[in-house]
Parts: structure tokens; sequence; C-alpha cells
């Protein structure tokens, strides 16, 4: 069986940046094993993987060791295969996921992501969080991550975690924010129990990110830079219960798998 697979570099106008995410378009969906290998041989933080329905299209992401509820970049890269790649029609398109459904536009150059606003709020901090992640943080939270804010965009740069006590955490991963210098706010993204120690960008995370800073800052659009070493770029507006999360993207790669 040949299938398709391209590699993306999302949140990025330029190759070699942004977040790479695999995405393989599908005919019909194959053993959940099956999809398993191939995300752990691609190796990358996210493979996407789609099939077309009637109304739109059904997306999976998975990292290299599990497969996940919500992935923002590998969500935009398969929406740059299918506006650019596969002859989708200009304007939107909606796929349907285990986070319901999904729905990216192309809009001024931009590709734009409607997701759930998943605002953080109070939580019993673990001591391994603390422990793991060091520095003075100002407060700390939880959404679908836990969530920890410092006072200087430096503190996030200068952040060396603990992966090994980060593991222990019992949600998904841990966001570190701050307010930036020259844009509102910065953050990087640590996973180190599925497997990916850095998230190079993380658009899901920005699904907490933005309504936290929407508050604090008292606007609804924000423009965003997520500063691991690949970086990128994002522009986040929130609207009630759902968050728009704007980027760009770049082709990397095109190929064919041999199962």
């Amino acid at each position: 069986m040949k299938i398709p697979i391209y590699q993306i570099d999302a949140f990025a106008s330029r190759v070699f940046a942004g977040n790479p995410a695999a995405v393989c378009p599908l005919e019909r969906w194959l053993p959940d094993e099956t999809l398993q290998s191939i995300a752990t041989e691609n190796n990358l933080s996210e493979t996407a993987f789609f099939v077309e329905e009637k109304t739109g299209y059904h997306i999976r992401w998975l990292t290299p060791v599990a497969e996940v509820d919500l992935c923002g970049h590998a969500t935009l890269a398969s929406a740059y295969v299918l506006f650019n790649e596969l002859n989708a029609p200009p304007g939107s398109i909606e796929f349907t996921s285990r986070s319901g459904p999904l729905i990216v536009e192309q809009h001024e150059g931009l590709l734009s992501l409607d997701f759930p606003n998943q605002k953080p709020g109070s939580c019993k901090v673990p001591e391994e969080l603390l422990n793991g992640m060091g520095g003075n943080p100002l407060e700390a939270l939880c959404s679908e991550d836990y969530f920890v804010v410092y006072a200087e965009e430096s503190d996030i740069h200068h952040l060396h975690p603990n992966m090994d006590l980060l593991k222990k955490l019992g949600l998904r991963g841990v966001i570190a924010t701050a307010r930036g210098k020259d844009v509102d706010f910065v953050s990087r993204f640590f996973v180190p129990g599925l497997g990916i120690d850095e998230d190079p960008v993380t658009g899901s995370a920005h699904c907490a990110l933005a309504p936290y800073w929407a508050e604090k800052l008292g606007k609804d659009s924000l423009h965003a830079l997520q500063v691991s070493k690949r970086g990128g770029e994002l522009f986040c507006q929130v609207k009630g219960d759902r968050v728009i999360i704007s980027g760009k993207a770049a082709k990397y790669m095109e190929g064919t798998l041999n199962i």
C-alpha cells in the first residue's frame, strides 16, 4: 500500500522554522496500530491523518507514542495540504475530531483555526511541577495542561525544565508563559509524557494562552511568539467560547509511504 505524506512547517513563513508536522491523507482508516507505527516512524511531535467525509474531513493526530485529542499545528498543516496540494476549494475546511468540529479558513495570507476556548483556572499545584520548571513563577493554573506564568520574557527563554519530574504530572503537558517585549505574550510548551520534551510551536496551547492574556491585557486580539529554538508566530482572537488561532505554513517535503 502506498500512502502520500507531506511534511509541513506550521506557524512559519519559511522552512526550518515553526513546528514540523507530517500529514497523511487516507482513502479509508487503517488499523490504529498501523497509524501509531507510522507516527512513531515519522518521529515528529505529531502526524495528522484525515479521511474525506460527506461534509468535510475526519482528522486524527498521533505523537510518536500516543493519540491526542487536539493539535493545532498539524490541523493547520493538514489544511495547507488540502488547499495547496489537493485542490480543496478556497475558503474554509471543516474537520471533525475527538475535540468536536474544527474549521480552518484562509484569510489575508493566513490560515485561521477555530478552536475551543480552554481558559485556565485554579487547581492543586503538584510539587513536581514547580520543582520541575524552576525559576520563580507568579502563578500556576490548569487547563488541558499545567499553565505556569512568569514575570519576564527572559524567564521563559532561560527555562531548563527537569523532564523526569514533568513526566510524573497527570495532565498532557506544561505551558510556560510571560508578557512579551515586542508582542503581547511569549510561551514555551513541554510534553515529555507524550515523548516530546519541547514542542516547537503549539496551536492548541493557545486555546488557554489567548483567553488568559486577553483578560490580563484587556484586549481580544493578540500577537504571540512561541520562543522555542525553531520559533513560531501566531495571531489569536478570543470570540466567546472559541479562539481563532492564525498563522502561515511552508512545505518542506512530499513523498510516499510504502506500507
